[in-house]
């Protein structure tokens, strides 16, 4: 079983020709609401690709609660350890145009969860062949996540995203960590490089279309990525940590697991909404085919 520990929010998509520059207004051409958060983006990615997953996160008491926690069950996510919260649930303001986007995220019922009550989720978690998290959620809920997982030999991959809520305290804890570039030059610093020496096979910098990079122990190692022509990317970072949870659960071997990883994200690139394009483990070993590779 896949265990994820995140946010779940409900997106509110706008699409325009080009952003606004400051003070500036621009017309857009489309707006929609659709299911998202990195942990329920994650979550689904997963499902989609042949995991059982539990999702451990919150939703609002409001009408998007409601629907998000309806997605989840449509996605054979288990929801039994969402905790519904009075108040809103988290929305992310997701701006797109040209293939690009740029997000603000209120957390709404998502910073609801305590630390304290991780302990009921205990159970749960000793019992997970992986557990994946992100950093949407209050950072004492990771840290007490990490904590109890490392106690119970549970892998766990830390997605550290947004950065900015990042810790050195995580490091002993988080078996793999999956930031992309410009994460990792946040986390890091610009000569980010020498850390995948001092983690290898545990800290993977995800590159976009160039694929990912990682260091095995004896050499860097460059996963490339697969050709796709890009009309959404938000989602595709959480499709790969999804994904790769499903190859690590199934002991793929590691280079393997990245690969597969990425094929799962450059397909989730090729449609509309951060769930819309996350794709069906037949398309991901069919691209995986298609490649050549």
């Amino acid at each position: 079983m896949i265990t994820v520990v995140g946010s779940i929010n409900m997106d509110l998509v706008v699409r325009t020709a080009r952003f606004p520059k400051q003070g500036e207004t621009a017309l857009g051409d489309l707006y929609t609401t659709a299911p998202g958060g990195k942990g329920a983006n994650q979550a689904v990615a997963a499902a989609r690709l042949g995991g059982s997953v539990n999702m451990i996160g919150a939703v609002g008491t409001d009408a998007f609660g409601d629907e998000l926690l309806r997605n989840l069950e449509a996605e054979s996510v288990g929801t039994a350890s969402v905790k519904r919260a009075e108040g809103t649930s988290g929305i992310a303001n997701i701006l797109l145009s040209d293939g690009d986007n740029r997000i603000i995220v209120v957390p709404g019922a998502n910073h609801s969860l305590k630390a304290e009550e991780m302990a009921a989720f205990e159970n749960g978690l000793k019992e997970s062949g992986i557990v994946v998290m992100q950093l949407e959620m209050p950072i004492p809920v990771v840290q007490r996540t990490l904590e109890i997982c490392h106690q119970h030999g549970v892998p766990v991959i830390l997605n550290p995203a947004p950065a900015d809520g990042f810790t050195e305290d995580f490091l002993p804890y988080a078996t793999y960590m999956t930031p992309n570039e410009t994460e990792a030059e946040e986390l890091f610093g610009p000569e980010w490089e020498h850390m995948l020496e001092k983690y290898p096979n545990r800290l993977v910098v995800t590159l976009g279309s160039k694929g990912a990079r990682y260091f095995d122990g004896q050499k860097h190692v460059l996963v490339e990525g697969f050709k796709t022509q890009a009309i959404d990317t938000t989602g595709a970072g959480d499709t790969f940590n999804g994904a790769l949870a499903v190859a690590l659960e199934e002991a793929m071997p590691f280079e393997a697991a990245v690969r597969f990883a990425n094929a799962a994200a450059s397909l989730s690139v090729e449609k509309f909404g951060a769930q819309g394009g996350m794709p069906s483990r037949q398309e991901v070993l069919q691209r995986m085919g298609d490649d050549g590779k």
